[in-house]
């Protein structure tokens, strides 16, 4: 993490906020609580906010704000104490059908790590991972806290359509599709439950800054919350998240 944010020109009209050059839990924290306060802000100009792994993107009109003065705004607001809460932080439990029709790559993620397909299973979804930001389709989460012993490069060729659901590994990174789409990741498994809904509000069942946990089922029991899914009867499972963030 950088001693000072520094900030990096993005066009004439965007501006890069950036906090580091590495994925860390202290990096997204600071960046969510800039986030926040910025938001509280509400500066004049500003349009639109996208934060990710390490920076944060700020869209503006510049023809209500120059540049620099967005930048010495921006530089109040890194200076203004804040504590962000974090024990309004939520874990979502995200039940997966491992292998099979539903993953397809398991096997040879298990056999490009030299491990069985159960070792696998168990270390994937062992971990409580952090969600550090959401992309790049609607609802996608970008997770930390993998276990590196099942980290498997990206397909070499991509797959033109990935069920929505569809739960991959993509080098160091674990992800789920929100909704049908191409993609190069190594899928392993697939939850049933709909991580986007345009219908719902809040559309995306996810959100950066909270935890989900995968849970391991058979295809019965896919088959049964899928069905309770699309009925609008299933429920959720979410708890106040306890302990450090995930690296």
């Amino acid at each position: 993490m950088y001693e000072k944010p520094r900030f990096l020109a993005a066009g004439d009209s965007a501006l890069v906020v950036e906090f580091g050059n590495s994925i860390a839990p202290e990096i997204n924290a600071a960046i969510r609580e800039f986030v926040t306060k910025l938001n509280n802000s509400q500066i004049k100009g500003v349009l639109e906010l996208v934060p990710t792994y390490r920076s944060v993107l700020i869209y503006f009109d510049p023809l209500t704000i120059k540049v620099n003065t967005l930048k010495e705004e921006l530089q109040n607001l890194l200076e203004t104490e804040g504590e962000t809460n974090y024990s309004s932080a939520y874990i979502t439990t995200i039940p997966v059908c491992y292998g099979g029709e539903f993953g397809p790559d398991l096997d040879h993620v298990a056999t490009y790590n030299g491990l069985s397909k159960e070792t696998v299973i168990k270390r994937h979804h062992s971990t409580a991972y952090l969600i550090y930001m959401m992309g790049f389709l609607p609802g996608f989460p970008y997770l930390g806290g993998m276990d590196i012993s099942i980290a498997t490069p990206r397909l070499e060729s991509p797959r033109t359509k990935i069920p929505g659901g569809s739960v991959g590994i993509a080098g160091k990174q674990t992800g789920v599709y929100p909704i049908e789409s191409p993609g190069g990741w190594q899928i392993i498994g697939r939850t049933p439950l709909k991580l986007y809904n345009p219908d719902r509000n809040p559309p995306m069942l996810l959100a950066a800054g909270n935890y989900i946990q995968f849970h391991s089922i058979n295809e019965e029991e896919y088959h049964k919350i899928l069905k309770e899914v699309e009925e609008g009867i299933y429920q959720v499972q979410k708890a106040p998240h306890q302990g450090s963030e995930a690296s």
